[in-house]
């Protein structure tokens, strides 16, 4: 096993250091509540997980398209995240707003399209489990 070389330790330092000065000056100017260095840091942290989130569920909800599971409503949820940081989800999600009928591109969706849709994500769960839990025996005994 090799040991890292102290300059390429502190190297590493350095550019660790450099990308957080550089994300606080950055937070500090666009940031609205952050007063210290400190609060700023603290906000880069989680914009950096709400990415990692959005991005995660983006992903998860592209794997469902093709996979058992509600692939366009994860995915919704992924651009909502990522919409608070990033431009083009943003623009994503006016798209596919635009494109579900009855729903406006700008305010809040409507309490009854939440609750279906929750209720077609625990169907398609639940279906999905017992699908994996002994569901193709019951279905091929029918045919």
């Amino acid at each position: 096993m090799s040991e890292q070389s102290p300059s390429s330790t502190s190297d590493a330092e350095s550019s660790y250091d450099e990308f957080r000065k550089a994300a606080i000056d950055a937070e500090l100017v666009v940031g609205h509540t952050e007063e210290t260095r400190t609060q700023a840091w603290y906000h880069v942290l989680i914009r950096i997980g709400r990415m990692c989130l959005g991005f995660i569920l983006l992903l998860a909800g592209l794997a469902m398209m093709v996979l058992p599971g509600p692939g366009a409503i994860v995915m919704a949820g992924g651009l909502v995240i990522l919409s608070r940081d990033v431009k083009w989800a943003d623009t994503a999600l006016r798209y596919l707003r635009k494109k579900v009928p009855g729903l406006e591109e700008e305010g809040p969706i409507p309490k009854s399209t939440i609750a279906v849709s929750v209720m077609l994500m625990a169907a398609a769960a639940l279906g999905g489990y017992w699908w994996l839990n002994g569901g193709q025996e019951w279905v091929s005994d029918l045919f």
